[in-house]
């Protein structure tokens, strides 16, 4: 079972956090693999806090850690923390303004049982293979 959403990344105050530790850093990794879903997308799927889920888009697929939050208001709207785990599902195209765009993109999310959030080295060295 999977679910269509918008997907919609920016900063977030743990992702910051994190980065004044480094990006590098277990914290900021933390921070930026987790997609923030609406409580309700989440129970429908049956997912819970910390569960795998994949992300997909016109331009790739990942799997991130669920975060049913609060902090989204209404069922199909996602969030995903700028970083390496956002970059992979985004488009290139800048159209002009140096800056792809980051907000109001389709995407699939399912549950994703069994797979494991890769590291950014993993994720990195998959994104080159292709």
């Amino acid at each position: 079972m999977k679910f269509k959403a918008i997907l919609l990344t920016g900063r977030s105050l743990k992702q910051g956090m994190g980065k004044e530790l480094s990006k590098v850093s277990e914290k900021y990794m933390e921070s930026v693999s987790i997609c923030e879903v609406h409580p309700k997308d989440a129970e429908e799927l049956g997912l819970k806090e910390g569960d795998s889920i994949r992300i997909t888009t016109q331009f790739g697929s990942i799997v991130v850690k669920c975060n049913p939050s609060q902090n989204i208001d209404k069922p199909g709207i996602i969030f995903i923390p700028y970083g390496p785990y956002a970059n992979m599902i985004m488009g290139p195209d800048t159209d002009s303004t140096g800056m792809p765009s980051f907000k109001g993109l389709s995407a699939e999310v399912e549950p994703a049982p069994g797979e494991r959030v890769l590291n950014v080295k993993e994720l990195l060295s998959q994104h080159l293979r292709r």
